[in-house]
């Protein structure tokens, strides 16, 4: 790792802003659908007491985490937009030359071992419905799939902005439509006793109650992760200030919404107990085609099949695109490897970050689907989520005359709610998670130390100064 903040400079000056509020709303909400409410409905009624229906009492407890979340990314987003989203927001709450270097390096440490676990849950949701086309598919098989699906993202996104836009919203359009035609399909065949059919004891409270609440919570706030995809590339955003609040809220309400219409719409003409639980059972890996299925016939599963891979690969392609400019945007800074800040030179856009970004998300789609899952989110809690809400005060705090286009309603409200909510999820989660979560951090710790003995920088040597102060 090498190079400094020129002070005074701007960290990004060759990225062209063009998304507005349509473009951003359609790049976080084909990110929060994608492929996640496809895949995990199984998952997610097989997490709470022996499995039916009460699990969906997960998806209420992420809707309130992400919201209150969603006002911690916007207040931050509006405030601070940059490329990079988390690592500008945590290197200038806690101090840009002293602990939030510390702070954002864990950041980047983290999010390159959670971004393409992230991205690689949406090549494998891919392949497990391709699998409905292609029966009987071999290990090796499906590995290609998902290496061929991963290559085509990162050559659409190898381009400039300006065409990138015009794609974003064309994916979210079929994402949007195939969404639809659960919804529909599903209230013109609704049956409410097949819908609420709860087992024996199904709300009987306990010490297993709670964990399992704490395991359909966690599928519920995998799927809504993406609300907060456009504060990665808030220098490609137009009136950052007016467009990210309001497409992470827009975002978190639309998709709410049709989460509890296509969950309701798939259990109430397909029994849950035909997918759960769900380890080994071979019809939770295509849920919903079954569910088209059973209603049109194998025909239109198949045609709706494509449309929910058209869906998963939406999703892959608005992760990657935002999850590209965080180490960009920490190399510029001088806060990562210099070879990541390199920029295209004739399509200017982040090209090395992109193909390196790329490829890790294809090598951890090999894993199984539920590790990744709990990987990812026991890998992110810690650095980006609760330590974005410390920032947050943090900036209150040191810097109240600070421009705030958008202020969290009700303060500090939801960023307490917010933080109970990650501290719940990350508790409840397996042990050999938590230790995992806990082990990369405090490795990462160790190398942020190694790194900075080798370079003479805080805390073995003294803080750059001259650098662009938090206004």
């Amino acid at each position: 790792m090498n190079g400094q903040l020129t002070p005074g400079r701007d960290p990004s000056p060759h990225l062209l802003r063009r998304f507005g509020l349509v473009q951003a709303t359609a790049l976080n909400m084909s990110n929060m659908i994608g492929i996640g409410p496809f895949i995990t409905i199984p998952l997610l009624m097989s997490a709470l007491n022996g499995g039916g229906p009460q699990a969906m009492l997960g998806w209420i407890v992420a809707v309130v985490i992400s919201m209150t979340d969603g006002m911690v990314w916007s207040e931050l987003g509006a405030a601070r937009p940059g490329s990079g989203g988390t690592y500008v927001y945590l290197r200038e709450a806690f101090g840009r030359e002293t602990v939030g270097r510390l702070m954002a390096f864990l950041f980047i440490w983290q999010f390159i071992l959670s971004g393409p676990l992230e991205i690689a849950s949406g090549y494998i949701g891919f392949a497990q419905y391709f699998g409905y086309l292609w029966p009987n598919m071999t290990p090796l098989q499906t590995n290609l799939v998902v290496t061929a699906i991963g290559a085509v993202n990162i050559a659409l996104l190898y381009r400039q902005i300006t065409s990138i836009g015009r794609i974003t919203v064309a994916l979210w359009i079929g994402t949007l439509l195939t969404t639809a035609a659960v919804i529909v399909s599903g209230g013109m065949h609704f049956d409410s006793k097949r819908a609420f059919d709860f087992p024996a004891g199904a709300f009987d409270f306990s010490l297993g109650f709670y964990f399992g609440l704490g395991a359909a919570s966690r599928i519920g706030v995998y799927d809504y992760l993406g609300y907060y995809d456009i504060c990665y590339i808030g220098d490609e955003v137009k009136e950052p200030g007016r467009v990210i609040p309001r497409s992470i809220i827009l975002s978190i309400l639309g998709v709410a919404l049709i989460y509890l219409a296509m969950n309701l719409s798939i259990i109430g003409v397909v029994s849950w107990r035909e997918f759960v639980p769900a380890e080994g059972n071979p019809n939770a890996k295509f849920v919903v085609s079954l569910f088209m299925e059973k209603i049109y016939g194998t025909k239109i599963a198949s045609l709706f099949t494509a449309m929910v891979l058209w869906t998963a690969f939406a999703s892959c392609f608005a992760l990657l695109l935002g999850y590209s400019r965080i180490p960009y945007a920490a190399a510029q800074d001088g806060g990562f490897f210099k070879i990541f800040g390199r920029v295209h030179p004739a399509k200017k856009f982040p090209h090395v970050s992109l193909v390196v970004m790329g490829l890790i998300a294809i090598g951890c789609s090999f894993l199984p689907l539920d590790a990744v899952i709990d990987a990812l989110l026991t890998t992110r809690i810690l650095v980006q989520f609760i330590g974005q809400i410390f920032a947050l005060t943090l900036l209150r705090e040191r810097a109240p005359r600070m421009t705030r286009p958008y202020r969290m309603w009700l303060y500090p409200l939801p960023a307490l709610l917010a933080l109970a909510g990650w501290i719940f999820i990350f508790s409840t989660s397996d042990l050999k998670f938590i230790l995992y979560g806990l082990g990369t951090l405090g490795l990462g710790v160790v190398f942020f130390l190694v790194w900075s003995w080798r370079t003479r920088r805080w805390p073995f040597g003294s803080t750059v100064k001259g650098c662009v102060p938090v206004p």
